[in-house]
């Protein structure tokens, strides 16, 4: 499977000497799509993704937590002084992380040279051993270790607020 995206995602991992595992599947849109797939058997802890905004649509926001969590995302709007936040439109997603429904993942801050995007990530995935999200395109898996996800944002310059996000 070739696209344009996950190429891009996989050139910025090998060009910076992150190691990764790379599993490539079916189109999946959903967690609970990922957990009916039996095609394979991967490592790392799973991650949801939420690309969100505030009620002006100034600030953007990706969210990752554990891929069984539901964020309460009026109390981390309060928490974190973003106020209401709500789930960003299929066009933000493309102008700011270069993805599409579906594909929002960790590795979208590669698209996002300027800062635009804020990032929360829950500490349980922070701290994981190993993580896994898609490479801009949700065809495909990748599992990075710990020190690889943190070489992502330390490269990217985007520094993460890491925390236990509220759920529900």
């Amino acid at each position: 499977m070739t696209d344009s995206r996950v190429d891009r995602a996989i050139s910025f991992l090998e060009q910076n000497g992150i190691e990764y595992e790379r599993h490539d599947h079916e189109a999946v849109f959903t967690v609970e799509q990922v957990s009916e797939m039996v095609s394979f058997e991967i490592g790392g802890a799973r991650t949801k993704n939420l690309f969100v905004r505030d009620k002006k649509g100034k600030r953007h926001v990706l969210i990752v937590v554990p891929h069984d969590v539901s964020v309460d995302l009026m109390h981390l709007g309060e928490i974190t002084g973003y106020g209401r936040l709500s789930f960003a439109s299929e066009q933000r997603m493309n102008t700011y992380l270069g993805v599409s429904p579906g594909s929002v993942t960790l590795m979208g801050v590669i698209n996002d040279p300027q800062h635009q995007v804020d990032v929360i990530i829950d500490s349980s995935i922070w701290n994981a051993d190993f993580v896994r999200c898609h490479p801009l395109q949700n065809t495909s898996t990748v599992v990075l270790s710990n020190l690889g996800l943190k070489s992502i944002f330390q490269i990217t310059g985007h520094v993460p607020n890491i925390m236990t996000v509220p759920t529900l």
